[in-house]
């Protein structure tokens, strides 16, 4: 297991008030969680949520615990160490809540944040669409206010659990004569009317190569939310979206290397049961994968640092997102030259195994939440100093949901 570091006196408390929690209240048997956390025993997301171990970055007065970056990454490799997961509230808890806490009136606070953290609001990303995805500004779904709502209809595409949510964070252009980045509002959409039926959305699963369709392309038809669910004003959506952007990159920085960590002892597992404990191709995979996920944890420990003494991180998200990702693609190969012809083979319905699902997944992962060339992109023209590559006019990348 990784070595475990001092962090601080106030980080070691913390650390111990966890371990003491885990022990007297973790499940004996394990719970059913997604690769986000996001699907768990019920009984054991209301434990942490009467704990108060839900939202914990939130400042305590929205129903947080405050935490700062140090102590997440504590609380990450707790509940790793327990082998128990760290249930969020996923978009909502890591987008949404965020910029509402920056952009909401109190009103908005007092109303939307609370059922964020009991699980009531469930949030998928309208940002995304089919023309405008590395160029977001270019979006082209339609506000139009009528009395007191807003009245949507357009198209989303990428966006991620949508067949799970009940409630959509959503730009769209409610000026349509205003300049590019203006005129765009940020409206907490809801999915279903009162009476159940669909609120203007038409939902069609996008099959991806694992044989799950975890994204959707979003029809919105007359979808209709009131001027109260709008976030920041009317016409200053952009502002607000960048704070959720912002969150979507740097917000990984203390989790980033525990599912790599999971994944990576449990694999050591699979080699030992294969009987290629001593193999020396092997071992030295291996020892390449094990320093990579230890680099991302010290990365985003550093990360963190130069956040908690308030300066700027630079391009440090964008060159983390380029190395997770490029390391995930290799370790996946390498799970699959391990295992041999066995990792080709599924059952006649397609059911995948974790290692193959993993291989397969990881594929995306430099493609999404911004390409690895457009990452490179942004390290040689703002830590290098190059100039810009002809053509290249955002620096966002592929499409964020």
């Amino acid at each position: 297991m990784p070595l475990e570091i001092d962090l601080g006196p106030t980080a070691s408390r913390f650390r111990a008030e966890l371990r003491d929690w885990l022990e007297a209240n973790a499940p004996d048997a394990p719970t059913s969680e997604d690769r986000r956390g996001l699907v768990t025993d019920p009984e054991w997301a209301r434990r942490l949520q009467d704990a108060g171990y839900l939202c914990v970055s939130w400042p305590k007065e929205f129903g947080g615990r405050g935490l700062t970056g140090l102590e997440v990454a504590v609380m990450n490799e707790e509940f790793a160490r327990a082998k128990v997961p760290r249930v969020t509230r996923g978009m909502g808890e890591g987008l949404v809540g965020p910029s509402i806490i920056v952009w909401g009136t109190d009103e908005q606070k007092a109303y939307f944040l609370p059922r964020i953290i009991d699980g009531t609001d469930v949030y998928c990303q309208g940002f995304s669409e089919p023309d405008a995805g590395s160029d977001l500004a270019g979006l082209q779904t339609r506000g139009v206010v009528d009395g007191e709502e807003v009245v949507i209809s357009g198209q989303k595409v990428w966006t991620s659990g949508a067949t799970r949510a009940n409630i959509m964070f959503c730009l769209c252009r409610t000026d349509p004569d205003a300049p590019k980045h203006r005129g765009i509002s940020y409206v907490l959409v809801p999915m279903k009317r009162e009476d159940g039926a669909s609120n203007g959305f038409d939902l069609s699963p996008i099959k991806q190569m694992t044989g799950l369709a975890g994204f959707t392309a979003t029809f919105i038809n007359e979808a209709r939310a009131p001027l109260f669910n709008v976030i920041g004003g009317l016409n200053n959506g952009w502002r607000v979206a960048m704070t959720t952007l912002g969150n979507e990159r740097g917000g990984n920085a203390t989790t980033q290397h525990v599912q790599h960590a999971r994944d990576f002892w449990a694999f050591v597992d699979k080699v030992r049961q294969i009987g290629k404990a001593n193999d020396p191709v092997v071992r030295q995979q291996l020892a390449w994968a094990y320093s990579h996920v230890e680099i991302m944890r010290f990365q985003g420990l550093r990360l963190l640092s130069a956040l908690a003494d308030r300066r700027d991180p630079g391009p440090s998200s964008s060159i983390n997102k380029m190395f997770w990702s490029e390391y995930q693609r290799r370790f996946g190969e390498i799970m699959m030259d391990t295992i041999g012809m066995a990792s080709t083979v599924t059952d006649e319905d397609y059911r995948l195994d974790r290692w193959q699902s993993i291989f397969l997944t990881s594929r995306s992962h430099t493609i999404w939440g911004g390409t690895a060339q457009v990452q490179r992109n942004i390290a040689g023209e703002r830590v290098l100093g190059l100039p810009k590559e002809p053509g290249m006019e955002s620096d966002r990348g592929e499409p964020v949901g």
